[in-house]
Formats: C-alpha cells, sequence, structure tokens
C-alpha cells in the first residue's frame, strides 16, 4: 500500500467551524440552547420555510421520534427498502413494530414502488422511503400509494441534503416527515447529529418532548430565566435525543457552505461521469432534468462479465492507496433481520444482482481533481 493513501470520505472542517466551536464553549452554555434554536431556524430558511425543524442527536434518534409521533407500535408494519443501512429499520423494532423490507428499482437503487405497493396488509401503517446515495425517490408514487391506502411517509433523508424532486427540496416535500443526517461523511456534519423535519406542527412538538425525556420545557428556558421556573412536568416516557449547542455551532457554519458543497460534489460527479463512461461499469443513476443529486455517495457496479469481481476490485484499489467503501450489505443479508423474517435472497433479486457488483468510490468536497484521476487512472488501468 502507498503512503499517500487516498480515503474514501474526509469531512470538510474549517476555522470558522473551529472558531464557532471555541465561541460556544466560551459562552457557558453547551447544551441544547440558542445554537440550536439558531440551527432549526436556520435549516427552515435553506429548505425555504413553512415547515419546522427539529435538532436531533442522529438520523436514527429523528427517525424514531418520527415513527413515535406518528403513532406506530406493535402489532403495526412499516415498508422500508433493503438497500440501506439498518437505523432505518431498527427504529421500527424500537416501538414494537414489524418492518418490512422489500428490493429495490434496478436503476436508481430507490424503493421500488411496485414492491410497495405488492406488500401492504392490513397491518401497514407507514412507509420510510430511502433517497439512496442522494437522488430523490419517485415520491409522486409513493405519495399516491401513502393516500391510496391511508398510510403515512417517513423520508429518510441522510443522504438527501440539499437533493429535490420537481424542483422541491426534499424536506418540503408532502409526506408527514423528513429526517436528514449529519454524521461525519454527510454532505454537512456536526460530527454526529440529525434534524426532523415537518409541516405538521403538531408532530413538530411531539417530537421536541419526546427527544428530552418528555419534559414540556427547554432546559435552556428554564436555567437562563430571570425569574424562579424550576418547574417542568414529565408528560410521555421521553428519550435523551437533543442535539448540543457545540455541534449545533458546526452546523450553522457548515449550512453556510452547503451551496459550495453541493457545486463541488456535483462538479466531481460529472468528471466521474465523463471520465469512466468507456469502462465496464453502471454509473449511477443521475437526477430528472432540473433536479438536484446530493451526491452523498457515488456508487458503481462492475458488470457480470467483467474480469475482476468486486471485492478483488475493492482490494485492487486499496493496493494502490485508494479507499472505498460498500453502500450497502442488504437489510436481508443481515443475520437478525434475515432470521426474525425468513427473508430470502430470491426475493430480492435486484438487490443481490446491486451487492455482488457494488461499490462506493472517494467523492468529497476536500477531494482535489488530481486525487480524482488517480482514482480514474487506477481503474482504467484495472480494466485494461
Amino acid at each position: 500500500m502507498t503512503n499517500n493513501f487516498l480515503p474514501f470520505s474526509v469531512p470538510d472542517i474549517g476555522s470558522e467551524e473551529i472558531n464557532a466551536v471555541t465561541e460556544t464553549l466560551r459562552s457557558g452554555w453547551v447544551t441544547t440552547g440558542q445554537k440550536t434554536k439558531q440551527f432549526e431556524s436556520l435549516f427552515t430558511d435553506f429548505l425555504g420555510g413553512e415547515v419546522q425543524s427539529v435538532a436531533v442527536n442522529s438520523a436514527t434518534a429523528g427517525l424514531h421520534l418520527a415513527l413515535e409521533a406518528l403513532g406506530i407500535g406493535p402489532g403495526d408494519e412499516v415498508i422500508a427498502p433493503t438497500m440501506t443501512f439498518t437505523a432505518t429499520v431498527e427504529v421500527v423494532r424500537y416501538l414494537g413494530a414489524d418492518p418490512v423490507i422489500v428490493d429495490v428499482d434496478p436503476y436508481t437503487l430507490n424503493i421500488d414502488p411496485d414492491m410497495i405497493r405488492s406488500s401492504i396488509s392490513s397491518r401497514t401503517k407507514a412507509i420510510v422511503p430511502v433517497h439512496f446515495g442522494g437522488l430523490a425517490c419517485n415520491m409522486d408514487e409513493i405519495i399516491d400509494i401513502a393516500r391510496e391506502y391511508d398510510l403515512r411517509v417517513v423520508e429518510d433523508a441522510a443522504h438527501a441534503l440539499p437533493s429535490t424532486f420537481n424542483g422541491i427540496y426534499v424536506g418540503r416535500l408532502p409526506s408527514d416527515i423528513t429526517v436528514f443526517s449529519f454524521y461525519a461523511n454527510k454532505t454537512i456534519t456536526t460530527g454526529e447529529g440529525g434534524m426532523a423535519v415537518t409541516s405538521n406542527p403538531e408532530l413538530a412538538d411531539r417530537m421536541r418532548i419526546m427527544r428530552l425525556h418528555g419534559i414540556n420545557r427547554d432546559a435552556f428556558d428554564r436555567f437562563v430565566s430571570n425569574s424562579p421556573s424550576w418547574y417542568y412536568e414529565i408528560v410521555a416516557p421521553g428519550f435523551k435525543y437533543n442535539l448540543t449547542d457545540i455541534a449545533s455551532s458546526i452546523g450553522i457554519e457548515q449550512l453556510k457552505k452547503l451551496p459550495s458543497f453541493s457545486l463541488r460534489r456535483n462538479q466531481l460527479a460529472a468528471r466521474y461521469f465523463s471520465s469512466l463512461a468507456d469502462l465496464p461499469l453502471v454509473l449511477p443513476a443521475r437526477p430528472l432534468s432540473g433536479d438536484i443529486h446530493a451526491w452523498h455517495l457515488f456508487v458503481i457496479r462492475i458488470l457480470d462479465s467483467s474480469i475482476i469481481d468486486r471485492d478483488s476490485l475493492i482490494n485492487e484499489l486499496s493496493q494502490h492507496g485508494i479507499g472505498t467503501s460498500v453502500h450497502y450489505i442488504p437489510l436481508h443479508r443481515h443475520p437478525y433481520w434475515r432470521d426474525r423474517y425468513g427473508l430470502e435472497r430470491l426475493n430480492y433479486p435486484v438487490a443481490e444482482n446491486a451487492f455482488k457488483n457494488m461499490l462506493s468510490i472517494p467523492l468529497y468536497t476536500k477531494m482535489s481533481d488530481s486525487d480524482q484521476d488517480k482514482v480514474v487512472s487506477v481503474l482504467t488501468k484495472i480494466f485494461s
């Protein structure tokens, strides 16, 4: 392995974030407070208003709060795709409900609307579409299905900031709740963190209460009041899902940079499409004309007839100093989901074929053109 290793992903943190954290540390208030409220407000403004934003300490927490707010519970079923991280469906089990894990579209790798429709039962209460890699799902079809069967929709938008569908930002589409991730490798980061967004004030209020122990008043309001305000009430058995002001101060600065981050990701994606076009690869699906792809991931698939298999390609790239990842090992292959629900690979032909051939190659905002040229050069050499 070379000494000059090119990682799969690197967060883009600058002096602005470092200074913002320092300012917060010196302020004397480091947990959830004014910085978090500011971050929420700015996030709403970025999406274009008309929604409320609830900051949480992870997208997983946001998904849990979303389904809890919608009343999902024991005996219910929630439909979700197999091509996702386990967090998408583990939150369903937190609530005693059961995920119904379905196959994906062969081109986009997003959830297949036909599979949603064929999987609906009398127990189905919600759909959780995942905007895979940053490409928005066909939300028109999904919303139509939800309305036809009186189902709720929670968008797993961990990859999808600032993706659009029909020219509208994910987060403002007519679903019930949308959840974003600010994990270290996402399009913006707070280290760990997430945001749940909804146009329904009652759902927003419920998530705010449940993110901090079911308390009906914010700690910041209680502790900084000029008059005695120690009294509060527990109105539900809540969780500990609040985002700190330290993390929010990073998020505020990252959000300012999101337009430039998005531009760079799209430039890098365009260069990959141009440079890899002649290789025996299936390149990712592009967005519809006029829409924005977040390009959180750039997932390539080798052809079945290729001279090299996926695992060997990953090893070859690593030997040339290039980091990669695989998104994802489908849920139906993991022992817990497979064994609990009797999931068989033959029922997931699209995901199975994609998984054996797919890998994610480096794409991040700090990546230089020469870094990317290295990836292209090595791939070209391997396939020549």
